[in-house]
């Protein structure tokens, strides 16, 4: 059967309408992507929680969107994206969204990051987000996979209401804004998902498109 839909592996409202832009970005017109119907888990009543306890975001992404797939019975896109820190040796990684303890709490990560940072020179402050993609059909098979990063440096404190997670402290330095201060077209033209989106439009637009493969 064709692919007429894609549920995004998230219930998180920002994180999925950006996912929903990126599918089908304005600045890259596709019929057979912008044609797609795409929901995410906000529409899905009681779909159990994917444990993400593998050591990279790749195998988080794949373990999220099969598991996903085959309890709801849909295609799911899920990703896994995080934060790498170079003077924390890549951390928080796939612990970003729960680093201070609790996931989620935008406000607690980025307050102890700034604090595990706190001694670090501004020229060893460089870091990169990073996102992995998976795409499952409803049987649970991971049919195509793709990664993005973004690299940049922590800023010393939040800067901008824009975006979610660490954005404010994640600085483009030849922009000389974070993420959190970036217009939205922008950051999404620059973004480790966007990256990733860019490398996986192609296979997504092909299983479309291809009856015998989707």
């Amino acid at each position: 059967m064709k692919i007429h839909r894609i549920v995004i592996g998230t219930r998180n409202r920002k994180k999925g309408e950006e996912m929903i832009e990126l599918i089908s970005p304005p600045w890259e017109s596709n019929p057979r992507l912008s044609g797609l119907v795409v929901a995410t888990l906000a529409d899905f009543l009681d779909v159990p929680e994917v444990d993400e306890d593998a050591a990279t975001f790749a195998e988080n992404a794949c373990k999220k969107a099969s598991e996903t797939a085959r309890a709801i019975g849909e295609w799911v896109l899920a990703d896994d994206s995080g934060l790498a820190v170079d003077a924390l040796s890549g951390a928080p990684g796939v612990l970003s969204a729960r680093y201070a303890g609790t996931h989620g709490d935008d406000s607690a990560n980025n307050a102890k990051l700034l604090a595990e940072l706190e001694k670090i020179d501004d020229d060893k402050r460089s870091a990169a987000f990073i996102c992995a993609l998976a795409l499952a059909d409803p049987q649970g098979t991971v049919r195509a996979q793709a990664q993005g990063r973004c690299r940049g440096v922590i800023a010393r404190s939040p800067r901008g209401e824009n975006g979610f997670g660490y954005d404010p402290l994640f600085l483009i330095p030849e922009y000389h804004r974070t993420f959190g201060e970036l217009s939205v077209i922008v950051k999404h033209m620059l973004s480790h998902r966007a990256r990733a989106f860019a490398a996986i439009r192609p296979r997504l637009e092909r299983l479309v498109a291809d009856r015998r493969d989707a």
